[in-house]
């Protein structure tokens, strides 16, 4: 693994970031918001760390999708409430709350379009 700086992937992670704000501000729905923002963050991670580490890609994907799975298994036990952060909207979006199975349906599928990138 070595460090670098990309500017395709910043822009990608400025571009998915603006994108999953505007989802959490004006999107109310039962699909975009909940399974496409889902999906986005997975991307969003994987596109942050491509800026700084020439690493392989696959794996990389691959311990975002891990890391992705263990958030939303913790939101199953109310991590958030362990950490006192209940009571805080921000952190509590940020987070989850509540577990669901077609998160992880949503981090797979951003996982599957984090290994279409190849460069």
């Amino acid at each position: 693994m070595k460090l670098t700086f990309n500017l395709k992937f910043l822009f990608i992670f400025l571009a998915i970031f603006v994108i999953e704000v505007l989802i959490a501000r004006y999107v109310h729905d039962s699909f975009i918001r909940p399974f496409g923002g889902d999906v986005l963050v997975v991307i969003l991670i994987y596109a942050f760390f491509r800026i700084f580490l020439i690493t392989n890609n696959k794996r990389l994907a691959l311990g975002v999708l891990i890391f992705s799975f263990v958030i939303e298994f913790l939101q199953a036990v109310h991590y958030v409430d362990w950490l006192g952060l209940q009571d805080n909207k921000f952190w509590s979006i940020v987070l989850g709350t509540y577990f669901s199975v077609y998160d992880l349906l949503a981090y797979f599928v951003g996982y599957l379009i984090c290994l279409c990138f190849n460069d």
